[in-house]
């Protein structure tokens, strides 16, 4: 009997690949969010200095700055499979080594931070292998609904990673959330291990890295939508997502809150996301215009101007919430663009670009964690998101200087 319906969804949900690469990316973000949060916390508890919480989180960004572009061309000539199992065994290493140090009574802040560093080095092959991957298992024809089912777990994972971190905290403490994560990105190993991937192998030549990258920065240049990509990019890891690293510190100084609240509070722009990305999938995925994406950023940074006015707790989970609309805009354009409209041979050095400008986030932490130590972070954050704001309208300004041009099909529509 033929099936009632040969839709984009039940192709992919019937893909034994995709399906595991997907769980990989709802495991690991999920484990690594709540790294983020419990690390945060605890940092801020023994320091109560919101610069040092943003210094532990900035570790964690570094990899993508220094060496985002050079894992595009990495995941172009070396197996993206093996890499993968690599890190994410690398991150369980580091995830229960912190559970020993915790449980012994000799965690330190600096652990947390040299963790954090190790998650982002694992982290910095993500977009360029693991994203990549699905839109292979996925096929040409379903490329779109892929990224935009994928967006929609990273948007859910971003939700209860955090949720599930500060409950976790409050409840048992931090060496058993670290248990819990070690044990995770075990799991993401094993899933990992199943994944069929053909690649057509490549021989890495060291002198050619620096020619591929600027190869793809030449690419770049010459299509305004992935310049906007980057742009959009920046702007949202500058000036943007750099609220969360001080987000403790405002929910605590705002609403007194307790560290599961405080988790509350971070998930709420996720949850928005989650809201917004469903809907998009329904609909089989995002239109293909950079400006939309320019917009939906927008809006989230404009949520943040108004986030410190929130009198009570539940509207500044309001807030984040409709900011989350944007940000699920934003991150289906961010890999849908790059991977329908570079060329084929460079998608994972165009990708490993955008892990580059993912990189940047460290300049917002760092900028932020200072203003917010002196100015406070009611005033830090608003002032931040202004500045993106900037950003997007010069990049808004871009596109529609650059010629007309329509918009690409969607594939499998």
């Amino acid at each position: 009997m033929q099936q009632p319906r040969n839709t984009p969804m039940a192709r992919l949900l019937a893909n034994p690949d995709f399906l595991r690469l997907w769980a990989v990316g709802g495991v690991a973000n999920v484990m690594r969010w709540v790294e983020i949060l419990v690390a945060a916390v605890y940092t801020w508890e023994a320091t109560h200095s919101a610069l040092a919480v943003s210094l532990v989180a900035v570790l964690r960004a570094m990899p993508m700055l220094l060496l985002g572009a050079v894992t595009g061309v990495l995941a172009e000539v070396l197996d993206r499979r093996r890499l993968l199992m690599a890190g994410q065994s690398l991150t369980a290493a580091g995830s229960l080594t912190i559970c020993t140090l915790a449980a012994t009574g000799h965690l330190q802040v600096w652990h947390l931070a040299v963790s954090g560093l190790t998650g982002g080095l694992v982290w910095t092959m993500e977009m360029a292998s693991r994203r990549r991957m699905v839109t292979e298992a996925a096929g040409a024809a379903d490329t779109v609904p892929a990224v935009a089912l994928d967006s929609t777990t990273n948007n859910t994972t971003r939700m209860l990673g955090p949720l599930l971190g500060g409950l976790i905290y409050q409840q048992a403490g931090i060496a058993t959330a670290y248990a819990m994560t070690g044990c995770g990105y075990i799991l993401a190993v094993a899933l990992m291990h199943g994944v069929r991937h053909a690649q057509v192998p490549a021989r890495l030549q060291a002198r050619r890295i620096v020619l591929d990258v600027v190869d793809a920065v030449r690419i770049v240049r010459r299509h305004p939508a992935l310049l906007a990509v980057v742009l959009v990019t920046l702007a949202q890891n500058i000036f943007a997502f750099s609220y969360n690293a001080v987000l403790p510190a405002l929910g605590t100084l705002n609403f007194n809150a307790t560290p599961f609240q405080v988790g509350l509070l971070t998930a709420a722009e996720p949850t928005g996301a989650l809201i917004m990305g469903v809907a998009l999938a329904m609909r089989r995925g995002v239109p293909l215009v950079a400006l939309l994406m320019v917009g939906g950023s927008a809006g989230f940074m404009a949520c943040l101007v108004l986030l410190p006015l929130a009198p009570w707790l539940w509207l500044a989970f309001g807030l984040l919430v409709l900011g989350g609309f944007g940000t699920a805009i934003f991150t289906a354009l961010q890999t849908a663009l790059p991977v329908t409209q570079a060329p084929p041979e460079a998608r994972s050095r165009v990708l490993g670009l955008v892990t580059t400008c993912i990189g940047f986030s460290p300049l917002g932490t760092l900028t932020m964690g200072a203003l917010a130590d002196a100015i406070g972070p009611g005033r830090a954050i608003p002032l931040m998101a202004c500045g993106g704001l900037l950003m997007m309208a010069a990049t808004a300004a871009m596109l529609l200087r650059a010629s007309p041009a329509r918009p690409r099909p969607v594939p499998g529509e």
